[in-house]
């Protein structure tokens, strides 16, 4: 393990509104990792554990549920997904890609259903033991935009009308705001614009992602520390020492 987290592996979350090209960003990221031979596993939210199916399937296609309802099978969803899955793979020096994690419950819940950020954040923080992602990239657009993207019937929150979308995205670029006020070091949330062609996406996220492994690798208390099938340091560090560090283009080589 290493200082800057309290475990070896490295955890990467997607975030943003329905039709943001979460998914699709989240699969290309996992086809580099894996060419760059990173041992790493993709997951999601709501439903990543069987129990979770369970539980997605009642919050997404069952019947209405009030908003309390639905924000704690959400946590408890979160809780054992991050106890069975995020964590032992974390632990074993893993990268880890979810599509969804407690930003989700913080935009939709918190401020979407009017429950209260500060709350659904207090629950979220509970249910996971205060596990954070270490890098989250959010993917934002105008939902009046991104709904031409839908090819299948609309789930329950789908459904939920424009004035819901709009107030979860306003939601969750404030939550992005909350995170540049708190950490002034290192920014947890990073946003990108979904509304740019795939590749061009794609190349945005490999450049956050190479540049977020090259401070993990710079910040290692362990330098020989790997994940499986690669170090964090392999995957970043020569970025790290190179100009286009700072530039749009940092870390492509990389990955």
């Amino acid at each position: 393990m290493n200082a800057a987290a309290p475990y070896p592996g490295f955890f990467i979350s997607f975030e943003g509104g329905d039709y943001t090209g979460k998914s699709t960003q989240v699969k290309l990221l996992m086809q580099a990792l894996a060419a760059r031979g990173a041992a790493a596993i993709a997951t999601f939210e709501p439903g990543g554990t069987s129990l979770g199916q369970r539980l997605r399937r009642e919050v997404m296609h069952g019947e209405d549920l009030d908003p309390h309802t639905e924000a704690l099978l959400y946590a408890a969803d979160r809780a054992w997904h991050a106890q069975t899955i995020i964590k032992p793979h974390l632990q074993a020096g893993e990268v880890v890609v979810s599509d969804r994690y407690l930003d989700s419950s913080l935009a939709y819940q918190g401020i979407g259903r009017g429950l209260g950020l500060e709350k659904i954040e207090e629950i979220s923080l509970w249910a996971t033991r205060n596990m954070l992602p270490d890098l989250t990239i959010l993917l934002d657009g105008d939902p009046e935009v991104l709904v031409a993207r839908r090819t299948e019937n609309p789930d329950r929150m789908e459904s939920a009308g424009l004035a819901f979308h709009q107030a979860v995205r306003q939601a969750f670029l404030q939550i992005a705001e909350r995170d540049r006020q708190r950490i002034k070091i290192r920014q947890r949330i990073k946003i990108l614009d979904a509304t740019c062609g795939v590749e061009e996406l794609h190349q945005q996220v490999l450049s956050l992602v190479s540049t977020a492994f090259a401070t993990r690798a710079k910040n290692q208390a362990v330098p020989e520390q790997t994940t499986n099938g690669g170090s964090l340091s392999d995957l970043g560090a020569r970025e790290a020492d190179t100009p286009a560090a700072d530039s749009g283009q940092a870390g492509l080589q990389q990955l």
